[in-house]
């Protein structure tokens, strides 16, 4: 019998779900379909069931769901095509009923789901359309949850599109999901999905959450660069996470450094992880990591760099204790308490043989917490998140208050301590607030949902939202405006550190940021109490400091008046970059290897 529907199929590392697809397969009241189960480079066994109307074939490394479809396509033939994910489930007249839509003229028809997967798009499983010369998108194009974009928007294209009206599929919702890994409300991100994929090379990444990145375009500068080893060099083990800034272990291959990479499977969507999207930081197998470390014998382990990589570095400052071990610790210590993980936080402070923190606060805070059991003089100082230079040598770009004669002042990553009744208040007072980046996730990253909408029907002319904005722009895009706004928040520590919150120690990763545009930094004023940001901003002259929004309005018509903060962030942001720091961080490598 010639088959009616071709049933591609992905997978992987999902072999324990795919028994109950293909189960689903079989139990079809339509028995007129081919189906391709394509491996996609799973590190587990996958089977099928002995059926000839079924067929496995594997790729030996992951490349990516886009890849995938397009084997399956080119292993078939039938004139539909219906989408079987390994974790999702058919119900029996599923086929069917998706065939009975098409027959009526449709190119492309839609069953419901047993329960709605909130996503703008329609999910594979509910999907079939009449077999056309379109191809998926894959990875070297783009990789993104949205299968408008990559599929369904240019199959609609060619004709009428139909739904069932009937539920006969499933969507299975876990942690290991495709679109998890991609979307920042389900704790995904860039790097997420970078670890779980094993991505070698730099992505085109976006989600429907709102986050777009093309570090293709970002890191060619890096890629096509050559770091010749020097014979005194150091071998370099990087373990961990690095953050926003990553690139800026390239100030160490610079100096002749041999920097080898292994990363923790924990990171955050923000958090980079490896295979480097900028290149010359091979990566350990981290499936066999002591191995690998142990054949490695780097001159260094340098771990970092948030909370997330504690656990990890723990565990290989454990494995390893003779090894030279120096912890960067930029954020949380607070975090780490709530999460049950102090115990292996403190083992890395008091027992690594140097310890470097983000702000000298930092470093106090951690003294008084560790008394006794740490020495403060092997406590050192450095933001293990600063950007580097070469980012600063761009074009800058007119001021819009130039024009307009009005500030603005620019919001780069989450609005902390902004809100609706706030923004509103500038606004009343005629200053712009220019929001770049927001994404739709959990927690504080997506508490501005709940009042943007409103700020910009009630100021529509005075709150503007922008696309993040990347390095590769920082200097061209925020130079337009007067100021950046830094964390707005009371500090209630009262000078004592004991009492001290997480705003209090950090020094914000869009501080250096903003610096590298040239803005003065609004940071909202705590008198009597110690605030690292605020005695920095205060020895840079760079900071614009306030109670009210009347004292931000006067703040900043001053800075327009004077251009003074501008004059002092110029001046200061050579000191707000990595490369500034470099050569001190290899001598204190250099300290503990000998």
């Amino acid at each position: 019998m010639t088959a009616r529907v071709a049933v591609l199929v992905p997978v992987h590392d999902q072999a324990a779900f795919l028994p109950r697809a293909l189960e689903s397969l079989l139990a079809q009241e339509e028995t007129g379909w081919e189906a391709v189960v394509v491996d996609d480079g799973s590190r587990e066994p996958v089977a099928a069931p002995a059926d000839p109307r079924l067929r496995l074939v594997r790729t030996d490394d992951n490349r990516g769901l886009g890849a995938a479809l397009n084997r399956a396509l080119e292993e078939t033939t039938a004139p539909v095509v219906a989408y079987l994910p390994a974790d999702d489930v058919w119900f029996p007249a599923h086929l069917a009923t998706l065939l009975a839509a098409l027959d009526g003229g449709a190119v492309l028809a839609r069953a419901e789901l047993a329960e709605p997967a909130d996503t703008p798009y329609a999910q594979l499983v509910q999907v079939a359309h009449r077999r056309t010369a379109d191809r998926w998108t894959e990875r070297a194009e783009l990789e993104t949850d949205d299968l408008d974009r990559l599929m369904w928007a240019r199959v609609a294209a060619r004709g009428a599109t139909t739904g069932t009206g009937r539920v006969t599929c499933a969507w299975t919702r876990h942690p290991g999901q495709r679109s998890r890994a991609i979307r920042e409300s389900s704790d995904g991100g860039l790097n997420v999905f970078r670890t779980r994929y094993r991505v070698a090379g730099p992505l085109r990444f976006a989600s429907t959450d709102g986050a777009r990145t093309d570090e293709v375009a970002r890191y060619a500068r890096f890629r096509g660069r050559a770091y010749p080893p020097s014979p005194d060099g150091l071998r370099v083990l990087v373990v961990g996470e690095l953050a926003f800034n990553p690139e800026r272990v390239l100030a160490l291959a610079e100096r002749g450094h041999s920097l080898t990479g292994l990363w923790t499977d924990q990171a955050l969507g923000d958090a980079t992880v490896g295979p480097l999207p900028f290149g010359h930081v091979p990566d350990l197998d981290r499936d066999r990591w002591r191995d690998e470390v142990a054949a490695l014998a780097p001159d260094v382990v340098w771990a970092q760099l948030n909370w997330r990589a504690v656990p990890f570095a723990h565990a290989v400052r454990s494995a390893f204790p003779d090894l030279p071990f120096v912890w960067h610790f930029k954020e949380a210590p607070q975090r780490s308490v709530v999460r049950g993980e102090w115990p292996l936080l403190a083992d890395l402070v008091c027992g690594a043989d140097a310890v470097l923190l983000a702000t000298e606060e930092e470093r106090d805070w951690f003294a008084l917490a560790l008394s006794g059991r740490v020495d403060p003089a092997r406590l050192g100082v450095l933001d293990g998140d600063l950007p580097k230079r070469d980012w600063l040598d761009a074009p800058r770009s007119p001021r819009l208050s130039d024009a307009d004669g009005q500030p603005h002042a620019a919001v780069v990553g989450r609005p902390s301590g902004l809100d609706l009744d706030w923004v509103l208040e500038l606004a009343g007072r005629g200053v712009h607030t220019h929001l770049y980046g927001q994404v739709r996730a959990p927690g504080p990253t997506g508490s501005w949902t709940g009042w943007l909408d409103d700020a910009l029907a009630r100021a529509p002319g005075s709150v503007h939202v922008h696309r993040a904005v990347g390095p590769e722009d920082w200097v061209r895009e925020l130079s337009r405006y007067d100021a950046g706004w830094l964390h707005r928040f009371d500090s209630t520590n009262g000078g004592d550190l004991r009492r001290a919150g997480w705003d209090d120690l950090n020094s914000p990763a869009r501080l250096p940021v903003l610096l590298a545009a040239g803005l003065p930094l609004l940071q909202q004023a705590n008198p009597g109490s110690l605030v690292s940001v605020e005695r920095v901003l205060r020895a840079d002259g760079t900071g614009l400091f306030y109670r009210s929004a009347d004292d931000v309005a006067a703040a900043l018509h001053e800075e327009l008046a004077t251009r003074s903060g501008h004059a002092a962030a110029m001046a200061a942001r050579e000191r707000h970059v990595f490369d500034a720091h470099a050569d001190r961080l290899v001598d204190l490598f250099r300290s503990v290897t000998r």
